[in-house]
């Protein structure tokens, strides 16, 4: 089936567009790109992804069914070994993410943590052929 409309971006609300940006920019890389109060991040071969202000913003809660629930996330390929995954664990801490779920990961083959906004995002252990 053809697509309607092809995806221009993924667009997060958050307290500060150029903190997070910058924090994605580290995590995925990509130069931010702001327009007073829009930043964009064209990440090299994936999504391009967008910041905007949100006055009163309230992290999600991860994890939670109800209100104010994770809303979305990101995955993250981390790699194809639990090496790289760690590797991938420490430079996130680093750059300011708060781990959420880093349980049972031999089971799930994903670790789940908060960006410095607060929304969750994953680091993924995906294997290769």
């Amino acid at each position: 089936m053809a697509p309607v409309i092809p995806v221009r971006s993924v667009v997060i609300d958050c307290p500060d567009p150029h903190a997070l940006a910058e924090f994605y920019a580290a995590v995925a890389g990509g130069t931010p790109e702001a327009d007073n109060e829009w930043v964009v991040l064209r990440v090299p071969d994936g999504p391009q992804l967008a910041f905007q202000r949100a006055e009163g913003f309230t992290p999600p809660e991860w994890p939670r069914a109800d209100r104010n629930s994770q809303q979305f996330h990101l995955d993250f390929d981390a790699g194809a070994t639990w090496e790289e995954v760690d590797a991938a664990h420490r430079r996130v801490l680093a750059l300011g993410a708060r781990p959420l779920d880093l349980e049972d990961r031999e089971k799930k083959d994903f670790l789940v943590y908060a960006d410095p906004a607060g929304h969750p995002f994953c680091l993924c252990r995906i294997e290769r052929p």
